[in-house]
């Protein structure tokens, strides 16, 4: 099967790109899948991108039956790389549509609904702030926001590793033999 792994961190040493997507990369090929990677922060500088970059973008989006997503968060949000691409490419007529109810109203279509979808969110912050205090803000708005108008609800599963720069190498290790198993389970290992 193919899989699209889309990185969105500035830094090549970051757990996000060093860890988290090699880690990705690294199960798919041993198991003989295809893989291709989007790193946004290296084919990206101004987060505005050109209309061949959309094309391809949207073409390794179609070709993918898997879409793994890699990002910290900043500010409760994703990185502002990743923001740009859910702005330029999960676009109506490709990612989704809008189907009207009446004059005024409509709910979205996803038409990404045959996606498998992973995300993996770093966080600098503890769990249970992040989950009390700020309700889980970051992972809501992604998976209602965005992923229920492209992928349809219920349709894709996200992992949230927290207090990364803090944890210790064995809980780095943890986080990473966590993403194998989960890896595993796509490839109906």
């Amino acid at each position: 099967m193919n899989n699209l792994i889309i990185i969105s961190h500035p830094n090549k040493n970051s757990f996000c790109y060093n860890g988290i997507m090699k880690t990705i990369k690294m199960t798919l090929e041993q198991n003989k899948e295809e893989v291709w990677v989007i790193d946004l922060y290296a084919e990206n500088k101004t987060f505005v991108f050109e209309s061949d970059k959309i094309k391809e973008y949207k073409k390794l989006i179609t070709w993918s039956d898997r879409i793994y997503i890699i990002s910290p968060v900043w500010w409760f949000r994703t990185t502002p790389a990743l923001e740009s691409f859910f702005d330029q490419i999960f676009t109506p007529g490709f990612a989704y549509n809008f189907i009207p109810l009446t004059k005024l109203y409509g709910y979205p279509k996803p038409l990404l609904k045959s996606k498998k979808v992973r995300t993996y969110l770093t966080h600098g912050a503890p769990r249970i702030p992040v989950l009390l205090l700020y309700l889980n803000s970051v992972k809501l708005r992604l998976v209602m926001g965005v992923y229920s108008f492209v992928f349809g609800w219920f349709k894709t599963k996200t992992s949230q590793f927290w207090s990364v720069p803090f944890v210790s190498q064995e809980k780095r290790q943890s986080y990473l033999t966590s993403i194998k198993r989960d890896i595993k389970k796509d490839l109906n290992l």
